[in-house]
């Protein structure tokens, strides 16, 4: 026998809240190809799905709620990719190949998520700011713990993974945001490679390089590095 509410079965009435819900957050990204979330009403979102106002708040507080569930749906199902492809590829030209394809490939995808992503990281709604920075954040740990168990990440410090890491995902940031600007993918791509060729050069000879307090006149062998 079916719970039900109301009339409804219950997991009739659930998923069409799924169902408005999703309709939202999509009626969102397409005004926002066009509009920053700042200047985005609640009113023009539920006119373009075809619902009162009164329903867009069974859903979300208001449009910055909205815009944080939109950097969920944008980068959250990146997480796993993004592990099973520095899992997949050693240091070198397959992880370069792998990260700029992986970049490349979700932007041909998702090229509305791209662009909200790179218009709202320094945009004027304080909690999508926040959730954006969250976001790339755990990308920047979940990057340097995958590093921290490679042979090469031996005499590392863990902030020196961690700072790494972070390079990698500007990266990825910079290399989405120039793939949405341009005609020519394969110029930008082999851009990106070079670029991280440059990163991995500068990690095979980062334990080499005089520590800041070798450079201030410090014995050489201070250094937190090693």
């Amino acid at each position: 026998m079916s719970h039900t509410l109301g009339d409804r079965p219950v997991g009739t009435r659930q998923a069409q809240k799924q169902k408005t819900r999703q309709a939202l957050l999509d009626a969102a990204l397409r005004l926002l190809e066009e509009q920053s979330l700042s200047s985005l009403g609640l009113r023009e979102v539920t006119r373009a799905v075809g619902v009162a106002p009164t329903a867009f708040y069974r859903h979300f507080r208001d449009t910055a709620d909205l815009g944080v569930a939109l950097v969920e749906e944008a980068l959250g199902s990146l997480h796993t990719t993004l592990a099973a492809m520095l899992a997949a590829t050693g240091d070198g030209e397959e992880r370069i190949a792998g990260a700029v394809e992986l970049i490349a490939s979700y932007v041909r995808a998702y090229p509305a998520h791209v662009r909200f992503i790179a218009r709202e990281r320094h945009g004027g709604v304080r909690a999508v700011r926040e959730a954006i920075g969250d976001q790339l954040a755990l990308f920047a740990r979940e990057v340097a713990d995958r590093f921290a168990e490679e042979s090469e990440a031996a005499g590392w410090s863990g902030d020196d993974l961690l700072m790494l890491a972070r390079t990698y995902v500007d990266h990825m940031v910079m290399t989405a945001s120039a793939l949405l600007e341009t005609d020519d993918e394969g110029e930008v791509t082999d851009t990106a490679r070079s670029q991280l060729r440059l990163v991995g050069l500068g990690r095979r000879h980062w334990l080499d390089a005089p520590a800041e307090g070798a450079r201030a006149g410090a014995p050489p062998h201070t250094s937190t590095r090693r």
